[in-house]
This record gives C-alpha cells, structure tokens and sequence, in this order.
C-alpha cells in the first residue's frame, strides 16, 4: 500500500514538472514549427524572422488586451487576450504581407538563390527585433488574467491524501484546445480547399503548377496570411503560459528550426511530431529528477546529488543538440523532408 502510494506521488510529481509543461510546450513548438515548415515547403527559404513575428503578434495582442482592460472589457474565466488575438493575428497578416511585398518579393521574381531570401529575412528579422522592442520594451511582461488554476495542488491533496498535489493551469488546457484546433483546420484547408490543394501542388511541382494555371502570387499570399495565424497564436499562448519578454522569442528560433528539421522540413505532420520531440526533451533533460527517484528507490538507495542532466539555463543547448545530430544523422528528417 505504501509503494503504491509512492508510486502515485511519483507519477504525480513527474506529471506537474514534466508531462504537463511539455504537452503545453510542445503544443506551441509544434504551431510555431508549421509556419516554418509552410514557408519553407512552399516559398522554398529558411524564414529567420519567424520567432520575431510570434514577438510581434504577441505585443499587438498585449497592447489590445490592456486597451480592453481599461474599457472594461474581459473574458471573465478566460484571459483576455483571448478576445484581443483575432485582432493581433490581422495586425500580424498585414505584417506579413507588408514584409512579402516589399522585401521577398523583389528577389522572388527574380528568381534568387535560397541563400539570399535567407539574408533577407534575418534583416527582417533584427528590424522586427528592434520595433518589438522599442514599442513594448525589453521587460517580463505578465498579461494572463481569468481563473489561473483549474486544479489546484492544494484541493488536490486533500481530495486524494497524497503528498503531491497536481497543478492544472488553465493557460496549459487552453494551449492543447487551440493548438489541436488550429492545426485540424490547418489540415482541412490543405487537404479540401481548391486553395489548399495549389498549395500543395506549388510545394511538390512548382513548374507544373504553374503549368496547370495555379495563381502564384495568391500561394504565396495564403501562406504568409496561414503562417502569420500560426505564429501569432502559437506566440500568444506562450506568453500566456509562461511570460512575454522580446529575447526569449528571439531565443526560441532554435527550437522551432530544431521541432521542423527533426519531422521533416516542408511536412508539417513531421513539425508537429518534431515539436513534442524538442519539448519533451528539453523539459525532461533539464528537470531535476531526486525528489521523483527517491519515491520509487528504497531509502538506502535515494540519491544524493540532483540527478539533472543539465540546468535549466541551458534548456535551448539540448534544442541545438537535438539539431545537430539530425543534420548528421538523419539530414530529412523523421518523416523525411527536403534537405536543407
């Protein structure tokens, strides 16, 4: 009876430090991944400027959820910024657009080599950076409001009689509802639209797309609409569950190329399977396993030190880990994507 209880503290300590964070954040991994795998897929280029554009779709929901705020305006249970992301993700589209026309557009009718749009973006990239930044500042910025819990530690340890006590933020539920959303209407579209199908043939069969009569500039302005959605709402939930700081969404560049390379870069099932990889392993190398060991192993053989694998300021080195050794390994991917 007393192992089983062990045993039930363990798996509940494991789920509040491990299997629930990464679910959460391998959900907005996997949203912000598609949109790089999408650009690259179809616009053929490595889009640097991708975790900028989460930072910005982010602000612009900041700025909208505080204007609300002072209106009076909330969604009671849920956070505002619920309520302010359909219009941060048009603020965010007309960025996106603005961003095709007046900078990729130029070398794509020209046809330039793939290195170049890379350039490109990462000038993108660093004004993007430098806007987010000189808007909103460089500060942690908290802007969740609503109910924080749906199980509270507390409540849960008087309600079962164990030693741990299960913690539920809604910002973690709400993050697997949209993401699971986002991404099946994603896979509707491409799949059962006429403008999904283009898609789709102009990412396999550029020539013969455009042989069949498939409107380039229209893909191409769905897919930057699609992508800024994406990283839009995939910015929005991270900031909700965690914080809003402009270098952290800078930051998360390297997981985001890490979760599209590792399923497959250009599929954007393999983004999302790549994104739970990334997450899992990145919380679960940083998380320090000796509370959780010593519930499962005898007294006698409960260990001393931490038993981390590394410390959580070097969670991003797992991500770049992961990268390298995909590239050297397996250069497609799980699901066996373009090589970069």
């Amino acid at each position: 009876m007393e192992y089983t209880t062990d045993l039930l503290n363990a798996l509940v300590l494991l789920s509040n430090y491990v299997l629930i964070p990464s679910l959460s954040y391998g959900s907005q991994l996997a949203l912000g991944a598609v949109g790089v795998t999408l650009v690259f897929g179809i616009l053929r280029f490595a889009n640097f400027y991708h975790g900028e554009m989460m930072s910005f779709g982010t602000m612009c929901t900041i700025f909208i959820t505080w204007w609300f705020q002072s209106l009076g305006f909330t969604a009671g249970f849920f956070p505002t910024a619920v309520l302010a992301l359909p219009l941060a993700i048009l603020i965010t589209m007309l960025l996106a657009l603005t961003a095709e026309r007046s900078v990729f557009r130029f070398y794509r009718l020209r046809k330039s080599r793939p290195v170049i749009f890379v350039i490109a973006s990462v000038g993108v990239m660093f004004m993007l950076n430098g806007i987010v930044r000189m808007f909103i500042g460089p500060d942690e910025i908290l802007f969740r409001d609503g109910q924080k819990f749906l199980i509270k530690a507390g409540a849960f340890k008087k309600m079962t009689g164990l030693s741990e006590g299960l913690a539920l933020k809604q910002t973690q539920v709400l993050t697997v509802i949209l993401a699971v959303l986002a991404v099946l209407l994603l896979f509707w579209f491409l799949q059962r639209t006429r403008t999904g199908k283009a898609m789709r043939a102009f990412s396999d069969n550029e020539d013969l797309a455009l042989l069949s009569g498939i409107n380039p500039e229209r893909v191409v302005m769905v897919t930057w609409v699609i992508t800024a959605a994406l990283a839009t709402l995939a910015g929005v939930l991270y900031g909700l569950d965690k914080s809003f700081k402009p270098l952290v969404y800078f930051h998360l560049l390297l997981p985001l190329f890490a979760a599209a390379i590792v399923g497959g870069i250009g599929q954007p099932v393999g983004a999302i399977l790549g994104g739970y990889i990334v997450a899992f392993s990145e919380v679960t190398a940083t998380y320090a396993f000796k509370k959780f060991l010593k519930y499962l192993l005898p007294l006698e053989m409960a260990p001393d030190g931490l038993m981390q694998f590394l410390g959580t300021d070097y969670k991003f080195a797992v991500s770049f880990l992961i990268l390298v050794l995909v590239l050297l390994v397996r250069p497609t991917g799980i699901l066996r994507g373009r090589v970069l």
